[in-house]
C-alpha cells in the first residue's frame, strides 16, 4: 500500500487534510479525513466498528497526507477470500486509476479472479463510484 506523511508544520499549512482507511476483512470498513493520522484513523475505526466490525478486527490499512485522490480496489482470490486495497496520494483521478491498474496486473497477481477499482475519493474524503467499462 502507498502512504505519505508530512510534518505537523507542513500539515497545518494550507489547511490540507490526510485520509485514513480502516478495514475489518469480510466485515466492515471506514474512511475518514483528518488534520493528522491519529484523528483520521480514530474516525475511520469508529465507522468500521459502527458498520459491524470489532475493535480487534478493524485494522489500519493506509494513511496519506495530503490526501489528494485515492482509489479503493476490490480484490478476490481464487481461494475465495476477498478484500480491499487502498492507494492514496495521487495528484489526479487518472493517476489514482493508474495505480489501480498496476495493482490489478494479472501477470503479477495471477491468483486474483477479480480486481476492480470501486471508489475514488477526493482530498476532502468525498467518494464517487468508479464507472465500469463494458
Amino acid at each position: 500500500m502507498f502512504a505519505l506523511t508530512a510534518t505537523g508544520a507542513i500539515a497545518e499549512e494550507g489547511g490540507r487534510q490526510g485520509i485514513a482507511f480502516v478495514q475489518a476483512p469480510e466485515m466492515s470498513s471506514g474512511v475518514c479525513t483528518g488534520k493528522d493520522a491519529a484523528t483520521a484513523f480514530d474516525c475511520a475505526k469508529k465507522q468500521c466498528v459502527d458498520g459491524g466490525g470489532t475493535d480487534e478486527d478493524c485494522l489500519e490499512q493506509a494513511y496519506c497526507f495530503p490526501a489528494r485522490f485515492s482509489v479503493d480496489v476490490f480484490m478476490r482470490s481464487s481461494e475465495g477470500p476477498h478484500w480491499h486495497e487502498y492507494y492514496c496520494g495521487s495528484d489526479t483521478k487518472e493517476l489514482a486509476m493508474a495505480a489501480a491498474k498496476v495493482a490489478c496486473d494479472n501477470i503479477k497477481r495471477p491468483y486474483l479472479i477479480e480486481c476492480t477499482p470501486v471508489l475514488i475519493y477526493d482530498e476532502n474524503g468525498r467518494s464517487e463510484e468508479v464507472e465500469m467499462d463494458n
